[in-house]
């Protein structure tokens, strides 16, 4: 007959809990507008009505600003890092970890305060991995800035290092965990690019300094 500890029933409760709680973090530092507030405080604008539509630092840039633009990305950047880092440092597993940095991936991109309608995680996906392998995004970083400088163009940087990330992830070796959130982002960057790919095909696409 199996029995079992009375002492293990508190120490499951308090784990599931934290593991919601990191969760509920996650997803609300990822929703945080920054590029939204950027064109709210800066232009008196609503960046959801200009140019692509996103909320992210590539939008930020073409409709606000160089500097904003920067300042929006780095705040990007730090909320799925901050995510991931957060449940390391309550040595949640690895693929608690991963829930942790997709919470915060779904929280921009679909953020509660603007209407389920964000910027497409490119940023924030960075930051996650960062988290995650800092190695394999520093890679996807390299050769998102090696495509830009010579393409120019944003969103094509963005899926060919949205491409490269799992490819990055497989050959460092990293955990199955790390592999299959890696495939996931992937995913996701190139489902919210969908427009921008189509565009990319028609040639359509415009470069950094032109209008959306």
């Amino acid at each position: 007959m199996l029995q079992f500890r009375h002492d293990s029933v508190p120490a499951t409760v308090t784990l599931i809990l934290t593991a919601l709680l990191l969760l509920a973090v996650g997803y609300l530092l990822g929703s945080i507008p920054s590029g939204f507030l950027a064109g709210r405080w800066l232009k008196g604008i609503d960046l959801r009505d200009y140019g692509s539509g996103s909320t992210g630092a590539t939008n930020v840039l073409r409709n606000v600003g160089k500097a904003p633009a920067l300042v929006v990305f780095l705040v990007d950047v730090g909320k799925g890092a901050l995510a991931v880092l957060l449940a390391k440092s309550f040595g949640m597993s690895a693929w608690l970890q991963v829930l942790a940095g997709l919470a915060a991936l779904a929280g921009h991109i679909w953020p509660m305060w603007l209407g389920w309608k964000g910027g497409k995680a490119v940023a924030t996906g960075f930051g996650m991995f960062l988290g995650l392998a800092w190695p394999v995004g520093l890679a996807c970083f390299g050769l998102f800035m090696a495509v830009i400088s010579i393409f120019r163009i944003v969103s094509l940087s963005s899926v060919v290092a949205a491409i490269g990330l799992p490819v990055l992830m497989v050959i460092s070796g990293g955990s199955s965990a790390y592999v299959v959130v890696s495939l996931v982002a992937s995913l996701m960057v190139l489902w919210r690019h969908r427009s921008n790919i189509q565009r990319l095909i028609a040639g359509t696409e415009p470069q950094i300094g032109q209008k959306a």
